[in-house]
Parts: structure tokens; C-alpha cells; sequence
């Protein structure tokens, strides 16, 4: 019997099965039972797989017990407190941080991608304007395919970085296109003298011919706030290991599909509401609640069992504990909320439910504790960004991990085509 391993015993014949145990750097260690069906001609059932690791991999790792998310090793806190959203795209793409000449050099380069074909830009104007800025999203990112074909034969290591470059740079651009055709109101290229940012801002804001609203104080309607706030939300959200979209997206790539095409396929995984759609959620659910005296109501209704009320942004699959993105954005909602001037009604009922909830027993003993969902919901509607737009700034700040998490799945000897199997019921 090898020292790392665990015996399985069949009961209903007495038979033995022995299978080696895989240490982690971080984290749970792993059976490895590839072998089990050929072994034993059984399958494991886990459904939703909870207990169930389908790789390995050096990016993102994440304990729900603890409340802890990092990339590379180095914490979400001191990612999102001090360093930039490129930085960290450089970081999850590298594995390491740019040194000041690389950070220059590849902001300059996103800066550049960032336009895009026009046959892209009739693509999204075909669309209704009725359509949701995430239906017209996922469809212009496939259609990326057709312009960078040549992406099925990536063969050295800069063809992989350009690759991951090109989409970080454009998702911006087809997110702000995306949004401003859903209004019916005429699309605004780049302006590369701004960055990654501050240039998505000004492309949804923007008036016909580049120009910006200017306050009485003679500034740019973009404040160094918003940029703030919307950066740190991009980095919070630029991976967190194999949650649904992300499995989704290396489901893809493991049948040999185009990236991009594994990049839609990911952003429509995201649209969900149990999903990415959870902060547009929030922010409709505050509506519906209307006025801070309504919130005890709301509160009763969520702790009876009998009732299929719940509170949006609240409680985490993962997460046993505070959400580490969430805890960085509740620093970052205090510290803004002059500045954001954070005192509309919505907010102020969102702040009345985040204080029952986390002096309440029923909350506590049950860890459903603020999420991700709950801070950055509030803190987009403060910046003026309308909710079919949440879920949109999620893949903007997701598309890194998601491209990155595709390169390590081809990267990987021992990845196969994905083929769970089943369980079957019928006759």
C-alpha cells in the first residue's frame, strides 16, 4: 500500500481499490480516480461538482473557510488596494509583475488594440436596440473569431501573448459599443491618450465627436474617483478559479474551439443570475424594496422558511465566510461615499440591510455575510452606470482570467476533451 494513497473498499464484494493522493501548494489535497471506471466500471457522482477538482493550476487560489482569494500567491486586498487592473492583467497573464518599462510598454500596447474592425462595429448596429448590451457582447467577442482566425494555430509564446493582449484591449471597446447601441445613440472609437479605464468611461459618456461634459469647476465629467473605484472593481473580478463561466470556458477550449469563441461561450455562462447577473439582481431588488422603513419587512420575509423571498447579494457558494473582494469593496464604499456622494435611497437601503444582516443571528449562524454582488452593485449605481451594464463590467474584468485560464488548459499535457458522464433513470 504506497504511503500517499487512499484504499477504496467495495462493500457488496470486498474488493480493494487503491488510488494515489495529489498534494496542492495551497488548499485540499486530491484523489486522483481517473483510473476508477476502468478500475472498478463505476462512475463518482458529484453533482455541481463540490468535491470535485478538473485541473490543475498555478493562478488563482481561493479558501471559503478562511475568506481568502489570491492570484499568483499575493492577496486580493493588496492587488485591488495597490496596484492597477493592467498591472494585474500583466501579473495573471505573466505570473509575475511588470517591471516600470513592461507596465509602460503594455499600457501603451492595450491602448492601441483597442480599436476595432468595422465589419465589428455593422455587426453590432444590426442588432435591435431593444437587446441587452450582454446578448450583443457575447455575439461581437465570437465574431472576433472571424477576424483572428489564425488563433487555432498559435505556436510560440508571443503568438499566445498577442492573443491575450488583443481581447483584453478590444472588450472594453465592445462593451461601451455595446451599451451605447442598446440606447440608439452613436458609437465612440478609443481615445488613446487615455487609460484602460478612464477610456471605457469616456466611451459610454462621450458626446458625438469625442466630447465630454464639462462641470462648473472646468473638468471632465471622469473624476479620478470613478476611475478609482471602477479599476479596483475590475481587478476584484479578474478571476476566481473554476466557478461556472470559467469551467464553461475550458469546457470550450478542450473540444479545440477558437478562444474568442471560448470567451463568448463564457460571457453568456456569466449572464445568469446565479451567476454575474447577481449584481444587476441587487440593485432590482433594492428598487422593488423602495424605502428604508420597507427593509424590516424584507428582512422578516427572508428568514421564513415559507416564504421563497431571498436577499440578493448575500451568502457565497465558495465563501464560509466574508467575501475577501467584499470586504475590499465595503473599504472602498466608506472611504468614497462623499465623493460618491452615496446617499440616495437605494444606497441608504442597501446600508439598513447590511447592518441588520450582520448583527442578525439568522444571517450569521448561516454565513450569508455581503458578497462581491451586494458592494459593487451600489458602488455602480453611485457611478451613474446603468444595471444592464453591471454584469457587462464583470466580463470586462473577468476577460483576463478567462483568457489566461484558457492558455493553461492547452498548455497542459493531460487535458482531455470534457465528458462527464451520468447517472441514468430511465427505462
Amino acid at each position: 500500500m504506497k504511503k500517499n494513497s487512499m484504499t477504496m473498499i467495495d462493500n457488496r464484494t470486498g474488493k480493494s481499490y487503491e488510488y494515489s493522493i495529489l498534494e496542492a501548494t495551497r488548499g485540499p489535497s486530491v484523489v486522483d480516480v481517473r483510473s476508477f471506471f476502468k478500475d472498478t466500471g463505476m462512475f463518482t457522482y458529484d453533482p455541481g461538482f463540490t468535491s470535485t477538482a478538473a485541473c490543475d493550476s498555478e493562478m488563482t487560489f481561493i479558501d471559503g473557510g478562511k475568506g481568502e482569494l489570491r492570484y499568483y500567491g499575493i492577496e486580493i486586498e493588496e492587488l485591488a488596494t495597490n496596484h492597477s487592473y493592467l498591472d494585474v492583467c500583466f501579473l495573471l497573464s505573466t505570473g509575475r509583475f511588470p517591471t516600470q518599462e513592461e507596465s509602460i510598454n503594455y499600457d501603451l500596447e492595450i491602448r492601441h488594440r483597442s480599436f476595432i474592425h468595422s465589419g465589428l462595429k455593422n455587426l453590432i448596429e444590426s442588432f435591435p436596440n431593444s437587446a441587452h448590451p450582454m446578448a450583443i457582447l457575447a455575439s461581437a467577442v465570437s465574431a472576433l473569431s472571424s477576424f483572428y482566425f489564425e488563433h487555432l494555430e498559435l505556436k510560440s509564446e508571443e503568438d499566445y501573448m498577442e492573443m491575450k493582449r488583443r481581447i483584453i484591449a478590444k472588450m472594453p471597446t465592445l462593451a461601451a459599443f455595446s451599451y451605447r447601441h442598446s440606447l440608439g445613440i452613436p458609437l465612440i472609437c478609443p481615445d488613446i491618450e487615455r487609460s484602460f479605464t478612464e477610456n471605457f468611461l469616456y466611451m459610454m459618456r462621450a458626446y458625438p465627436g469625442g466630447k465630454m461634459h464639462i462641470g462648473v469647476d472646468g473638468e471632465e465629467k471622469i473624476s479620478s474617483v470613478e476611475i478609482e473605484a471602477l479599476d479596483t472593481i475590475f481587478t476584484l473580478h479578474a478571476d476566481h478559479e473554476q466557478n461556472a463561466s470559467t469551467t464553461t470556458v475550458r469546457g470550450v477550449a478542450s473540444t479545440g474551439a477558437h478562444p474568442y469563441v471560448a470567451i463568448s461561450a463564457g460571457i453568456s455562462a456569466l449572464w445568469g443570475r446565479a451567476h454575474g447577473g447577481a449584481n444587476e439582481s441587487v440593485i432590482a431588488q433594492l428598487e422593488m424594496i423602495g424605502d428604508v422603513k420597507n427593509v424590516p419587512a424584507f428582512i422578516k420575509r427572508a428568514k421564513d422558511p415559507e416564504d421563497d423571498f431571498r436577499l440578493m447579494g448575500f451568502g457565497h457558494r465558495v465563501y464560509k465566510n466574508f467575501d475577501p473582494r467584499a470586504r475590499v469593496l465595503k473599504k472602498l464604499q466608506d472611504k468614497l461615499s462623499d465623493a460618491l456622494e452615496l446617499d440616495s435611497e437605494l444606497i441608504m437601503i442597501a446600508r439598513e440591510i447590511e447592518k441588520i444582516a450582520l448583527s442578525d443571528p439568522y444571517f450569521i449562524e448561516r454565513n450569508l455575510y455581503p458578497n462581491i454582488d451586494f458592494y459593487s452593485g451600489t458602488i455602480l449605481y453611485a457611478l451613474g452606470i446603468p444595471k444592464s451594464m453591471f454584469t457587462v463590467i464583470f466580463v470586462i474584468g473577468r476577460t483576463v482570467g478567462w483568457i489566461n485560464q484558457w492558455v493553461e488548459f492547452k498548455k497542459d499535457e493531460s487535458s482531455k476533451i470534457a465528458r462527464p458522464r451520468q447517472r441514468y433513470l430511465g427505462k
